[in-house]
């Protein structure tokens, strides 16, 4: 097999780094570029021998890729273009102008073979998606799409994320061109679990953990919004950019509690009014508290190794985390790519 030598677009924090290295296939990440700075010290931090440009990708030309002998390319393109949150304006929004850089330079590429590209469900419906499959055909790269879930994977976390693999040297054996297939093929399959517990994930030192604990305020407001999981479960919610500034939609919650406790804890919540105190001595009892972003970190299967630098803030970590990918997944997508 030959060695992938890897261009990571968009690095944030390395997760294709991580997949890439998950993956055991042979292969160098030679340069990764990413204009964040914030997550460009915690790639150095994690990856010091690997050079990284703070550069915008629409700076990167034909000439100076195709320099680095590069035959591989993982990238994580913006998502806030194809997203409500984002206002859904596609090719419009000027975070839409690296994909559109890179579509009109691949067929320029003269020694990348393959590409992986991850982005939010939703992509496959939009204008930049009709536009960067339009550049792999007419550059010669068969690909295939997906909609997976690390939860496909035995990963207790719903993230349902858009991703493309094309190659150039040969085509793909397995499923269809032209179909968007909804879980990874059997060739991936032998990897596939039920999902383990989300006890697996949580921070041994239980000391470190009355700073995440739900502030009154919230629980007073929110309680009842919140997506509240206990040591047992098997899921969490996707967790976004914006997990702990609100509480709602962003991800999940963790009680010690079981479910039958919460279940029972709520009910009586129910019988008193909320200026009660005890209303609010019934819900402090539940110890609600956000998960660590260390623990998202392992929802985000990515390794032990892993870790921020002191300076980088919990809401900085919690921001970077949200814009990144599911190691695991990405780590199955590159075998398929290379299959």
């Amino acid at each position: 097999m030959e060695e992938l030598r890897v261009l990571e677009l968009f690095s944030g924090i390395g997760g294709m780094h991580y997949a890439l290295r998950t993956s055991q296939i042979p292969g160098t990440v030679v340069a990764a570029v990413d204009i964040n700075t914030v997550a460009n010290v915690v790639y150095t931090h994690n990856f010091p021998e690997t050079r990284l440009l703070n550069n915008n990708v629409q700076k990167l030309t034909p000439r100076a890729i195709n320099k680095l002998d590069v035959n591989t390319i993982l990238m994580s393109p913006p998502c806030q273009p194809f997203t409500r949150v984002g206002n859904q304006r596609d090719v419009d929004d000027y975070r839409s102008d690296a994909l559109k850089h890179l579509s009109d330079v691949v067929g320029d590429l003269t020694t990348v073979d393959k590409i992986l590209m991850e982005n939010v469900r939703g992509f496959e419906k939009s204008r930049a998606h009709d536009m960067y499959i339009q550049c792999l055909n007419s550059s010669g790269f068969d690909y295939r799409e997906f909609i997976v879930s690390p939860t496909q994977l035995g990963v207790p976390n719903t993230r349902h994320r858009y991703f493309c693999i094309a190659r150039r040297s040969r085509p793909f054996s397995f499923l269809q061109k032209d179909q968007i297939s909804m879980e990874l093929p059997e060739e991936c399959r032998a990897t596939s679990l039920e999902p383990f517990p989300v006890q697996r994930i949580l921070e041994v030192d239980g000391s470190l953990l009355e700073a995440y604990l739900i502030k009154d305020d919230t629980l007073l407001k929110r309680a009842w919004l919140l997506d509240i999981v206990t040591s047992e479960d098997t899921n969490t919610m996707c967790f976004t950019k914006a997990y702990v500034h609100y509480c709602e939609g962003t991800g999940s919650v963790f009680t010690p509690e079981s479910a039958s406790v919460v279940s029972e804890v709520f009910g009586k919540a129910k019988e008193v009014r909320p200026d009660n105190v005890e209303y609010l001595k019934l819900l402090r009892s539940l110890k609600l508290r956000y998960f660590t972003p260390s623990e998202v970190a392992r929802l985000m299967s990515f390794p032990a190794d892993f870790s921020f630098p002191g300076e980088t803030t919990d809401r900085q970590r919690y921001r970077l985390l949200g814009n990144s990918i599911n190691v695991l997944v990405v780590s199955e997508l590159i075998k398929l790519l290379c299959l």
